[in-house]
């Protein structure tokens, strides 16, 4: 599935429907260049779930915890993941296979431990039809 958004906010409401729905164990994996606005992404998913605290990009923890809504929501940046293994020392599968909702940006670097089921959701930008313009691609594995 392909969304074209015109708006933070547009892109901010799709990630609250998206949150909206979300079930316990479901996994997002949010792929994007830097900018492409998947921290407004997050945010929306973030308040899909009722979690009212402010979010942020957990870039220098890898997991920001947030237990407040009506499941909790484990927020991921790997990012700056050296090795997988740095995975099973914040007990990555604790949460994957958990009863909340996990978001892991930049989760292309850790795909070899992503579980088999995931919800992929790429953001792209293209300047050609707009500075807020973004492609989101959705697809389920």
């Amino acid at each position: 599935m392909i969304i074209e958004t015109n708006s933070e906010k547009e892109t901010w409401n799709l990630g609250f429907s998206l949150g909206e729905k979300a079930c316990a164990g479901q996994v997002y994996t949010l792929v994007g260049d830097l900018g492409v606005g998947k921290t407004i992404f997050t945010k929306g998913l973030a308040k899909g779930l009722g979690i009212d605290e402010p979010v942020s990009s957990p870039t220098f923890t890898i997991v920001q915890i947030y237990d407040e809504g009506r499941l909790p929501f484990y927020h991921f940046d790997v990012y700056r993941i050296g090795d997988v293994e740095e995975m099973d020392e914040i007990g990555y599968e604790d949460y994957i296979y958990g009863e909340g909702v996990s978001l892991i940006e930049w989760a292309n670097l850790i795909e070899e431990i992503l579980p088999e089921h995931y919800t992929e959701i790429k953001i792209e930008k293209d300047l050609e039809k707009g500075f807020d313009y973004r492609r989101i691609t959705i697809c389920e594995y």
